[in-house]
C-alpha cells in the first residue's frame, strides 16, 4: 500500500484530498507547512508528496529543495496560481508535476497514479542486465542508475523516464507531445513548459556544458533527441 503525504496550509483542502486518496486505498499523512512535511518524511516511508506552494514557516518550493537533497520521491505541486512562471518555478525546484487549484478530483488521481507508476518502475529490478551506453553516458536499467564518466548522477523518476525513452531510441526525434504522452502516460495538454524544464534539468546533470550539449539535443521546431555517439 502506498503512503502519500499531503501538505497544504488549508485544512479543508487537505481533508478533501485525503477523502479522494483513501477512496483509492492509499494511506495518507497530513502536514500544514513545509516544516511539518519534512518532519513526517523523516519518520515515515512516503511514496509521493502533494505539496502546496504558498505556506507559512516553510513554503512548498523551499521544502522541495530540501527534499531533493537526498530523495527522488515524486512531488506534485499544488498551486492556486495558474501563471506559467509559478509552474516553471516548481519544476525548476525539483517537482515532477503540478496541478492548479481548484482541481478536478479525477485529474488529481490520474496524476497521482501516473507518478506512482513511474516511481515504482524506477525502483523495480529487471530480470536481465540491460545497460544502454552512449559515449560516456550510461543508463543501467537493472540498477536504475545513470552514470556520466563512471560517476552516478541523481535523477528524479520523471527525469529518468525521459532519459530512458530518448536513450533507448538514440537518434530518433521525439516531439514534446510524444515525450509527455509516453513518460506521463496521459494525453498531452499544453505540456511545453513541463517537458522543457525537465529537459533542462537533465542537461544540467549529464552534460559538461549544458549550453553546448553533447548528448541531449534540441531539433528546433520538432523536439528532442539523444545524439548517437
Amino acid at each position: 500500500m502506498y503512503t502519500i503525504l499531503v501538505c497544504d496550509d488549508d485544512k479543508a483542502i487537505v481533508d478533501a484530498i485525503e477523502i479522494y486518496l483513501r477512496q483509492e486505498r492509499y494511506q495518507v499523512l497530513k502536514a500544514y507547512d513545509g516544516m511539518e512535511a519534512l518532519k513526517l518524511l523523516e519518520e515515515n516511508e512516503v511514496h509521493l508528496i502533494l505539496m502546496d506552494v504558498m505556506m507559512p514557516k516553510l513554503d512548498g518550493l523551499k521544502a522541495t529543495i530540501k527534499i531533493r537533497e537526498n530523495r527522488n520521491i515524486p512531488i506534485i505541486m499544488l498551486s492556486a496560481k495558474s501563471e506559467d512562471m509559478d509552474k516553471i518555478l516548481g519544476l525548476n525546484f525539483g517537482a515532477d508535476d503540478y496541478i492548479t487549484k481548484p482541481f478536478n478530483p479525477l485529474e488529481l488521481m490520474a496524476r497521482v497514479k501516473s507518478q506512482l507508476r513511474r516511481f515504482t518502475s524506477l525502483g523495480s529490478m529487471a530480470e536481465q542486465s540491460n545497460v544502454i551506453k552512449i559515449g560516456d553516458l550510461e543508463l543501467d536499467k537493472d540498477a536504475k542508475v545513470v552514470r556520466v564518466s563512471g560517476e552516478a548522477v541523481k535523477l528524479t523518476a520523471t527525469e529518468y523516464g525521459i532519459l530512458q525513452l530518448l536513450m533507448e531510441n538514440a537518434g530518433k526525434v521525439f516531439s514534446i507531445d510524444e515525450i509527455y504522452e509516453k513518460v506521463w502516460n496521459e494525453l498531452s495538454f499544453a505540456p511545453e513548459n513541463t517537458v522543457s524544464v525537465h529537459i533542462r534539468r537533465i542537461r544540467e546533470k549529464i552534460e559538461i556544458n549544458p549550453k553546448e550539449p553533447r548528448y541531449l539535443k534540441v531539433v528546433w521546431g520538432i523536439g528532442y533527441k539523444i545524439e548517437k555517439n
